[in-house]
Order: C-alpha cells, then sequence, then structure tokens
C-alpha cells in the first residue's frame, strides 16, 4: 500500500513565497527604471533645443553683420564724395572682419558671442549715422544704377533667410517655454462640515478643502510661485475670494490663492475656503492658475 506525501506540495508553495515579491520587486525597479528614462529623454530634449536656439541666434547675427556689408556697397553707390566712400570702406572692412569672427567663433561660446553683439550694435549705430548723412546729401549716380539693383537684390535675400530664422528661433523658443510650464495632478474638492469631517450633503457644507500636486520639472525655474484657484458652482459663477488675476488679456476671479516655494520637485498644496452661503447640488468645477496658465481643472459631483 503506498503512502501519500505533501512534500512536493509544500515545495510549490514554498517558491510562490519567494517568487511572489521577487516578481513585484523587479517590476518596481523596472517601472522606475521607465520614469527615470523618460525624464532623462525629456532634459535632453530641452537642452538640445537649448543648443539649436544658440545656433539660430549665431546664425542670424551672421546674417545681420552680412546684410550690413551690403548696404555698405549700396550706399557707395548713391555718393560721389571720395571722403565719405574712404570712411564707408572702412567701415566696410571692419565689419566683414567681425564677421569673420563670428563664423570662427562657436555657438556654445557665450562670452565671445555677446562680445560680437555689443560691436554688432555699434555696427548698426554707426551704419544709422552714415545713412543719415547720405540722405542729407541726396546724390544719387546713375551710373551704378545697375549695381545698386544687383545689391538690392541680394540684401532682399539676406532678409527673407534672417525672418525664416527668426521664425523658427520663435517656435523653438515657444517649445522650452512650454517645457518650463508646471503641471497640478491629483485634484481632490471635498466638502466640509464645521468639525472638519466629509458632508453627505453639499448643502451641509461649511468649507471646501482643494487639494493637488505641483508636479515635478526640472525645467522651470524656482522660486517663488502664487497659486490661484477657482471653484465655479453647477451655474458656472465663481465661488468668490475677494480678488482677481491676469489670465489671457484678461482679469479672472479666483476663490483662492496661496504663495508657495517651488524648487522643481514635486509640491503638494491644500487650501480651504470658508462657506458664506448655502452650496446648491451639481457639478463643481476647479481650476488652477500659475504664471498666467492654467496647469489643471476638475470636475466634482455633488448631491
Amino acid at each position: 500500500m503506498k503512502i501519500l506525501t505533501f512534500a512536493p506540495l509544500i515545495n510549490i508553495l514554498s517558491m510562490k513565497k519567494v517568487l511572489i515579491p521577487l516578481i513585484v520587486v523587479i517590476a518596481a525597479l523596472l517601472g522606475g527604471l521607465a520614469y527615470l528614462f523618460m525624464d532623462l529623454q525629456e532634459q535632453k530634449q530641452v537642452n538640445e533645443d537649448m543648443q539649436e536656439l544658440a545656433r539660430l541666434d549665431k546664425q542670424e547675427m551672421e546674417n545681420e553683420y552680412e546684410r550690413f556689408t551690403l548696404q555698405y556697397s549700396e550706399m557707395m553707390t548713391k555718393i560721389n564724395n571720395d571722403s565719405i566712400i574712404a570712411q564707408l570702406t572702412e567701415e566696410q572692412m571692419k565689419t566683414q572682419r567681425l564677421l569673420e569672427e563670428l563664423k570662427k567663433t562657436k555657438a556654445e561660446d557665450a562670452r565671445e558671442i555677446t562680445r560680437l553683439k555689443k560691436e554688432l550694435a555699434t555696427v548698426r549705430a554707426v551704419l544709422r549715422d552714415y545713412v543719415m548723412q547720405i540722405d542729407s546729401l541726396n546724390r544719387q549716380n546713375e551710373r551704378l544704377r545697375a549695381e545698386n539693383t544687383r545689391v538690392k537684390g541680394e540684401l532682399a535675400e539676406r532678409n527673407t533667410q534672417i525672418e525664416g530664422l527668426s521664425n523658427e528661433k520663435a517656435s523653438l523658443s515657444q517649445k522650452v517655454a512650454i517645457a518650463a510650464q508646471l503641471d497640478a495632478t491629483n485634484i481632490q474638492l471635498t466638502a466640509l462640515k464645521k468639525n472638519g469631517k466629509a458632508v453627505r450633503k453639499i448643502k451641509d457644507s461649511k468649507t471646501m478643502q482643494v487639494s493637488f500636486v505641483i508636479s515635478r520639472n526640472v525645467t522651470a525655474a524656482n522660486g517663488t510661485r502664487t497659486v490661484y484657484v477657482r471653484i465655479q458652482n453647477p451655474g458656472g459663477n465663481t465661488l468668490s475670494g475677494g480678488g482677481t488675476f491676469a489670465y489671457e488679456n484678461r482679469n479672472l476671479e479666483y476663490t483662492m490663492k496661496k504663495s508657495v516655494e517651488y524648487t522643481g520637485e514635486e509640491t503638494p498644496l491644500t487650501l480651504y475656503w470658508t462657506v458664506s452661503q448655502m452650496l446648491e447640488a451639481g457639478d463643481y468645477r476647479v481650476s488652477i492658475f500659475v504664471d498666467g496658465n492654467m496647469i489643471g481643472s476638475k470636475t466634482f459631483s455633488f448631491n
């Protein structure tokens, strides 16, 4: 007669006790690694965008130096004054030299780029002064009109290139600004009794509690932020907090506001509003604003 044994079953149960926690730990580690990878990719993209902005800024300066060089040539075709032509030639050579220095400078060299940008402002001012002098002389040279037309065509082409670069630069700047915008998550609206407990009926509430978390954002600048919270009742009216704030070229009424020191890490916040009159049942919408942007909103239903 065979004797039954439970040893295999006991071994299987023991293995499950070891494997299940191990699987949970591995899943948690994989989730953390995925989040870290996404965060690093986001930072990498922002850094690449900022580097591209620096490159475009340098290219735009080069085009402007070239445009000024062409303008000197254009002005020299309009006058017969040898003295002024000599001066214009000297300034043109100086502008060309600065252009060559700029072309040899890396976009990441902030100090040299800043110096050449100041030089560009000086060239612009000198050029403006010569334009006024030549306009006051009002001398046209018909013999060089054809050359003048050619230079104008080149100048128009350069202006088109600069305009295209400016548009691309503005687009990249907007992307960087969007990446730095804050975001509110886990928004909660709770109606409380006088004793601080949640109510079953909205008409019994004495305090409205709004809680949320400002998400982590390493791109956003650190510093003090003013957070505005709007609570709108079922009729669409704002539960008044006695003040307004600017949003999209208009002033909006807020229910509550609070100043917070943002460090780039997750920042939980809770705000309270004292009920001054009986509230009606229905949908209440919570909207949160920071830095002139709505960073989160959510609708809650109360009986």
